[in-house]
């Protein structure tokens, strides 16, 4: 089920996304969160995970630098500095944000 989840949002990064314009708030994108989430926490709590982040992902927040976490949560992620590479912490912060 989780390769399946995975490739529809696969499906939706590569043809649908392109066609309109950047519009997440976050780093990583939401799209590539809820890969992520899938990955690390399964079908149920991943696909949990990245409806939650769709959700906070509005023109009301500020947005910026949200991994996912180790644990499951559908808030934020408290400390984003914990789950990233220092080199994908520099590269958000010289290019920005992009879906």
């Amino acid at each position: 089920m989780r390769r399946i989840l995975v490739g529809v949002v696969w499906v939706y990064q590569r043809f649908i996304s392109p066609l309109l314009p950047p519009s997440c708030r976050y780093y990583p994108t939401c799209s590539t969160y809820m890969i992520q989430a899938l990955t690390k926490h399964g079908a149920i709590k991943g696909t949990v995970m990245g409806i939650a982040r769709i959700l906070r992902c509005n023109p009301f927040v500020r947005g910026g630098l949200d991994p996912v976490p180790d644990f499951f949560t559908v808030r934020r992620n408290p400390h984003p500095e914990k789950n990233m590479a220092d080199a994908a912490v520099g590269d958000y912060h010289r290019h920005g944000s992009h879906d």
